[in-house]
């Protein structure tokens, strides 16, 4: 089975951080905002995948320390996941809006 090159899925993880980064400046909606983070925990998952095979390229195996980071990441990245849509729906609960420029403007 032929794969494609690592350096390939490295540029996917940039094309990934760039519409993640899109994604987190641009939109308004919270849940958009989560989204957002979420695709760029993927590209620097996919980076780091890509990173630990280019390092043992010819030998067609992937670095163990890379496996146990993206491991890792991929727990926190749930867990942190979880966190923000929980909070989401929190201040939907509250204050009926998901706009991220109306919650700015609400004083403590």
């Amino acid at each position: 089975m032929e794969y494609l090159p690592p350096q390939s899925y490295l540029v996917l993880s940039m094309i990934l951080l760039a519409i993640g980064i899109y994604c987190l400046v641009s939109k308004r909606n919270m849940i958009k905002t989560v989204i957002g983070l979420e695709i760029v925990t993927i590209a620097v998952n996919t980076a780091f995948m890509s990173l630990g095979w280019m390092r043992t390229h010819p030998a067609n195996f992937m670095d163990p320390l890379a496996q146990a980071f993206v491991i890792i990441s991929i727990a926190i990245g749930g867990v942190i996941a979880a966190l923000a849509l929980s909070l989401v729906v929190n201040a939907y609960q509250h204050y009926k809006t998901l706009d991220l420029k109306k919650l700015r403007r609400l004083r403590w």
